[in-house]
């Protein structure tokens, strides 16, 4: 059961992150067999956002792309059922291809990325791997014809530039990606929408009875994050009604109130707004306010 729910966070958590720079189609249906693409990525062309910000995923969605995450490490068969999704896509494009009379580019045939937390190297060397110049240690990649690779998530190096697939690692390097997630700026493009998920992928796993130890941890870990999520959210939203509230009453006094003086009244905490609240009624004037502000800022 926790399979599925971790399977569905990693396509959430995917399609966050790539929806900006493409088309993104999660559990994609291929012919053949009934079979599906964890996530099927085509980028926008030409790229108008920098794919920088997702480090070495996003160096992945340069190109056309097939990202199959594991949650456990990808067996011998997984590894031959995600080959042949691509080769099925491969032959459907070829198939279009030439009922269009159109020549297949190769560059838009996807690329397979296969993301398994572990591999052992019995298991990688069956696949006959290489190592590429150029790229991090991690990377297999199999026969240039194939256009696949396996990224063994565990093996990446700790840095800002793959913490967006550890992510997708379990145990320490899960816990690890997410307490840096967590020191990113709170402006950062896809540190909130991330954490949304991962506390999601929480709450899914404690309501869970058959859950495993890694996960048993995870919960642990997350649980005061969590909580103090939760919390925060309430004051933001407690803030903004207040806000709301107060430029309401404003507005009915003295019309409508001009962007500086707006400005500084969302500058207040919650206790000020409440504060403000209690008085404006006795203001007779826009300058009682403003007296009021340059006192309260003083």
């Amino acid at each position: 059961m926790t399979r599925f729910i971790h399977d569905k966070f990693a396509k959430d958590y995917l399609e966050e992150l790539l929806k900006n720079y493409g088309e993104v189609k999660t559990s994609e249906k291929v012919s053949g067999e009934i079979k599906e693409i964890d996530v099927l990525f085509i980028p926008t062309q030409p790229q108008t956002v920098n794919l920088q910000t997702l480090g070495l995923l996003g160096r992945f969605a340069e190109f056309p792309m097939i990202l199959e995450p594991f949650r456990n490490a990808a067996s011998e068969d997984e590894i031959c059922d995600c080959l042949l999704k691509l080769l099925e896509v491969r032959a459907d494009m070829r198939r279009e291809a030439k009922a269009n009379k159109t020549k297949l580019s190769k560059a838009k045939i996807p690329k397979l990325w296969i993301l398994t937390p572990t591999a052992s190297v019995n298991r990688l060397s069956s696949f006959n791997i290489n190592q590429r110049l150029g790229w991090l240690p991690g990377i297999y990649f199999l026969g240039g014809a194939l256009r696949a690779a396996i990224v063994v998530i565990h093996q990446l190096p700790p840095t800002p530039e793959t913490l967006w697939l550890r992510l997708l690692g379990r145990g320490r390097v899960q816990q690890q990606a997410i307490a840096e997630l967590l020191d990113l700026p709170e402006n950062h493009p896809y540190q909130k929408a991330t954490l949304e998920l991962v506390y999601n992928l929480q709450e899914n796993l404690r309501i869970n009875q058959d859950i495993s130890k890694d996960d048993r941890e995870l919960i642990m870990r997350l649980e005061p994050l969590y909580q103090r999520n939760r919390e925060q959210a309430k004051e933001e939203g407690r803030l903004e009604g207040e806000q709301r509230l107060i430029m309401r009453l404003l507005n009915r006094l003295f019309g409508e109130i001009d962007a500086s003086l707006a400005q500084q009244i969302r500058a207040l905490s919650t206790e000020q707004l409440e504060a403000l609240g209690e008085v404006l009624l006795d203001f007779s004037e826009v300058a009682d306010l403003q007296a009021w502000l340059n006192q309260t800022q003083a």
